[in-house]
């Protein structure tokens, strides 16, 4: 729900939900097997050959071994036998959990290059129709863009609407880490927006990123733009339901668990992307110190307790937002539970004054992108609760209190 200002489609919601029964076969049987014939992608193309690689005469270690086992394996490797590997393997090196950032992003523009040169052949394909021809050009500019300006992408999926995630800051001298998940229509394309620039992810994360700064000018911090799961497409089935949530629950956890160094985090899920928080929540590591939602259709559960996670949660909404207006239930499957800024909820809700509407909560000037970046250096006290009152402070401690500069 990135890209919606209005509320059009709120109906359809309504009758997706009054349809459970019917979703719910479909869920269990179109969509399995729809989900079962998927050609082989680059990416798993990529993987299938380091699985088959052999370096120094030695074979390479499982691509799914844990972010330990592959950081020693990439520790106990020169930095040109590194580079060799990420030439070699560009998309599985660049997806790789585990292994070091700065070659993730080495070999993420290597990918990226090779991307590049098939949508600029595809451009001139007499196969495709104009139309796909200029989505290819589309593409084609777009990794151009994302090739540009020493830009830190840690992960890159070229196949169907493509994934990514990119990196503001230093990742590995980070002393607070921030993690931005958005919700849908969220893909290669819409990754970052020159019109309304902070309705989109990369915009989203630049933003926090520059007021986590101007919160606290000491602290080292580095935020993450991740759009690496595949999200709904528009207000639909997927968007009414845990499908999309669940795969990116697993996607962002194995994220936060090979991240590098021992730094707090801080996630901050808009719209759909708060149901993916939700789902991943109770398997979250312990470094993960905050949770904060806005635009939020729900997070899966009854109320914050049932998130499973130790983590504080924090929400907001815009009083113009039309999310408001979604029926905040589950039934058969279909929709996403309790409103996390009711007081029955338990969250700690944040102002998100200035907002303007479902997309606008990262906007500078906005309370609620200086209380992301509060919440993101760990300035909690600092923070500025809604309806003008203290209610979202209490119980934090009093050395919570790296205040905005």
């Amino acid at each position: 729900m990135t890209s919606f200002d209005t509320s059009p489609q709120l109906n359809v919601w309504r009758a997706l939900l009054a349809l459970g029964v019917v979703f719910v076969m479909l869920a269990t049987t179109g969509w399995t097997a729809l989900r079962t014939h998927r050609e082989t992608t680059p990416l798993q193309a990529s993987l299938t050959k380091w699985e088959h690689g052999r370096f120094h005469g030695h074979g390479l270690p499982d691509p799914d071994a844990s972010p330990a086992r592959l950081a020693r394996f990439f520790a106990s490797l020169t930095e040109q036998e590194r580079g060799r590997l990420a030439h070699r393997y560009p998309l599985a090196v660049g997806n790789m959990n585990g292994a070091p950032v700065e070659l993730r992003y080495q070999a993420n523009h290597l990918a990226m290059k090779q991307a590049r040169k098939v949508e600029k052949k595809r451009m001139h394909d007499s196969r495709l129709s104009p139309a796909g021809q200029q989505q290819a050009g589309r593409r084609m500019h777009r990794y151009e863009s994302l090739m540009s300006g020493g830009r830190q992408i840690l992960s890159f999926d070229p196949e169907g609407t493509g994934r990514i995630a990119e990196v503001f800051g230093n990742l590995d001298e980070a002393e607070r880490i921030s993690v931005v998940v958005p919700g849908v229509d969220t893909d290669l394309l819409t990754f970052q927006k020159t019109n309304r620039k902070y309705s989109a992810t990369a915009g989203m994360a630049e933003a926090l990123y520059s007021a986590e700064r101007t919160a606290s000018p000491t602290t080292r911090t580095a935020v993450i733009a991740w759009a690496d799961y595949t999200a709904p497409n528009g207000l639909g089935v997927d968007a009414a339901t845990a499908m999309r949530a669940e795969d990116g629950a697993v996607r962002l956890n194995a994220l936060l668990r090979a991240l590098p160094g021992s730094a707090p985090v801080s996630m901050f899920c808009h719209s759909y992307g708060s149901v993916v928080c939700g789902v991943a929540a109770h398997a979250m590591p312990d470094r993960v110190a905050d949770i904060a939602v806005a635009a939020s259709p729900g997070m899966r559960v009854s109320d914050a307790a049932h998130l499973g996670t130790s983590a504080r949660v924090w929400a907001m909404r815009d009083a113009t937002d039309w999310v408001q207006d979604v029926p905040y239930l589950e039934v058969g499957g279909l929709g996403h539970g309790a409103d996390p800024v009711s007081k029955a909820f338990g969250a700690r809700v944040l102002s998100a004054r200035d907002a303007q509407g479902h997309s606008g909560y990262f906007e500078p000037g906005t309370d609620s992108l200086r209380n992301f970046a509060d919440i993101g250096v760990g300035a909690y006290r600092a923070v500025t609760c809604a309806h003008d009152v203290d209610v979202c402070r209490e119980g934090l401690s009093g050395t919570d209190t790296a205040g905005r500069a």
